[in-house]
Formats: structure tokens, sequence, C-alpha cells
């Protein structure tokens, strides 16, 4: 038999605390962004491993509809973070287990490349991330072989994992770049707080439901913004199966060849397609926003995106029978409507066909945002 090439990791995402200071509530199962948090973080883990592992003591039944191995703690009681480590130590054939919390919606793309690369150069038993202030612990890669000395501690009573991890020869991989991997949720506010997207100019996105005219109304809008001097993009969520290449065109025959990234370009225009490795993951805002060049523009208008945290216009038309929005999205600054509003709390009321009347909004907009 040939021998195994590099050593298989198996990625662990821990959802097996109590939460208290959640207030009990099961985080991984908390949606953010419009997605629950759990599947945040398996979007993130399942490029980067060989297999994947889901460690939880509660909701067992809704963590399986996911379609991964769910397995409790194999020493009852709510016993922290190494508890799980062990249960899936004991329940996988990989070289080494890669953890992550549930509750960092931002994990590294590079987490296992850049533990295993730092583990082996430095010939050390075990990684363990940080960042410029600390280590990390719950981002770990441990090889499987330490689960009977892990046991053997759990069962003495012990249960600091800075304290377990310090025994081996432990390398430590620098995530300072990329601190977003560690952004986690341990109070209500925590949410809010990370759920602020923020961006280096302006951001305005339009909410409606399909058929309200989101479409035709920035087809009429961007030229009088354009007319008033103000340099716009705009971002727009587009359905699954969207091309904008045509087959029988190079750039599409080289694309479908293999090409990963095709950039395209001329004197008068350069598109970028990039293929999506992860199918089944939406995109997000702080992902599509470093590919804009904003010290161009004045301004990024937001097609579509309707989970994003970041202000809105409500476009609402009482015609089509579907129920406003801003009740359930705090971020609504404002409606525009073919019809007075009656039940529409302090928002202000904007007419869907004065399209000068909406610029005239969105410069004011403009002149009071702050990053």
């Amino acid at each position: 038999m040939r021998a195994q090439p590099y050593p298989t990791v198996a990625g662990v995402i821990l959802a097996g605390g109590r939460a208290r200071r959640m207030g009990g509530d099961d985080k991984g199962l908390i949606h953010y962004q419009g997605r629950a948090m759990i599947r945040h973080a398996v979007a993130a883990m399942l490029p980067q491993v060989d297999s994947l592992i889901i460690n939880a003591n509660r909701n067992i039944d809704q963590y399986q509809q996911l379609g991964y191995p769910v397995i409790a703690d194999s020493i009852e009681g709510f016993q922290g973070p190494l508890a799980g480590m062990l249960t899936a130590m004991e329940n996988t054939d990989a070289d080494y287990i890669l953890t992550a919390p549930c509750d960092c919606p931002q994990i590294s793309a590079l987490l296992r490349r850049r533990m295993m690369e730092t583990l082996l150069h430095s010939q050390s038993e075990l990684a363990v991330a940080k960042d410029e202030q600390r280590l990390q612990p719950v981002f770990s890669l441990i090889p499987t072989r330490l689960k009977a000395d892990l046991r053997a501690f759990l069962e003495q009573g012990e249960r600091k994992i800075d304290r377990w991890l310090s025994q081996y020869k432990m390398a430590e991989v620098d995530f300072s770049d990329q601190p977003q991997t560690f952004i986690n949720f341990n109070h209500p506010e925590d949410w809010q707080q990370a759920a602020e997207l923020r961006s280096p100019q302006p951001m305005l996105g339009f909410s409606a439901f399909s058929g309200t005219g989101k479409t035709t109304l920035l087809t009429r809008l961007l030229p009088e913004l354009k007319r008033r001097g103000l340099q716009i993009a705009v971002v727009k969520h587009a359905h699954h199966n969207f091309d904008i290449d045509k087959p029988g065109k190079d750039s599409y025959e080289i694309r479908e060849a293999g090409a990963q990234q095709m950039l395209i370009a001329s004197s008068r225009m350069m598109a970028l397609m990039e293929k999506n490795s992860d199918i089944d993951s939406e995109p997000r805002l702080n992902q599509l926003l470093p590919r804009l060049d904003c010290s161009k523009l004045d301004l990024i208008l937001v097609e579509g995106f309707k989970h994003e945290a970041i202000p809105k216009i409500e476009l609402h038309r009482p015609s089509l029978g579907k129920p406003l929005l801003f009740r359930d999205d705090p971020h609504i600054i404002a409606i525009a409507s073919d019809a007075e509003i009656q039940d529409k709390g302090d928002l202000l009321c904007l007419d869907l066909n004065d399209v000068h009347a909406i610029a005239d909004f969105i410069e004011q907009f403009i002149s009071s945002w702050t990053a």
C-alpha cells in the first residue's frame, strides 16, 4: 500500500457549549446574515479539510440536517472545548483534527494551510492560531495520537485548554493579518456590533420583493446621479446560474477548460470572472467590496443582499399585496412607494416615481454618512 503523501485532517466545528452569556441560546443555530451560524462555519471549513465533524450536545436533530456527522461529548456535563476535541479525536481516522468554534462567521480560508505549514516547518507537535494580542486556542491543529493523553487529562478533572496545549511543543501560527477570523459572539450585543458592515464609501441598498421594480428604478436613477457629478458603483445579487460570457467565445472556452479566474480587458472595459468553489455559499458584501476601486467612487448602491446589515431604501407597491419589510429590518431608513403608506412609523416616505426626490435623499445620505 502506498503511503499517504500528506497528513489527513478532519475539521471539527465546536458547538457543544451551554452559551450561558448568550442566555442559553444555541449559538450555532442563531441566524447571522440570513444563515445559521453553523452554516457559515461549515462553508469556511469544508473546502479545507478531508472530512468534517460537528460536536454538539443539544439540538442534535437540527445539526444532523446539515449532512455531516454530529457527535456529542463522550464525557458528560458540558466540560468545555477540550471534551469536544477529545470526542472528535476518538471518532475519526484522520491524522489531525483542525478545530474552530461555531460562533465565528469569518473563519480564514488559509486556516489549514497556514497551520499545517507552520507545524511542519517548526517540527512542532501541535499548532495554535494567534492574533496580535494572544493565542486563540479553540483554533488548533492537533494530532489524534494524543487522544489518550487528553482523556487522562480530563479524567483528572482538568478543563483548561491552555494548560493542556502547553504540555507539548506548540507552534504559534500568526493570523494577525486576518483578525476577522476571531470575531465571535458571546453576548447579544456582540451580534449587533458584528452585523454592522463597514464600507470605505457611502453604501445604500434597495430592498423589495421581486417585481417591485428595483432594476427599473436604478436605470432611471443612475443617469440623474451621474448628472449631479456622482461616481457610482452597483453591486447586484444574481441567480446562481448567471453567466456574463457566451459559449464559443475565447474567454468562455478558456474558463471552461479549467481557469479558476479569467481576466479579459480592452481599452474600454475590463471583466474578471472567477468560479466560486463553494456553490452552496451565498456571496457576501464583505467579500465583494475589496474588489471595487473605492477611491474613484462617491457611492455604492446595492441591489439584493437583503439580509446584509446596511442602510436600505425599501421599495413598496401596495398593489402587489406584499407586506412591508421595514418591520423586520431595522436597517431600512426610508420607504419609496407609489401610494401613501399609513403605518410607516417615523420613516420618511418618498415617491417611487419621483427620481429627482430620491436623488435628493441620496445626496443628503452621502453628506451625512460616516464610516
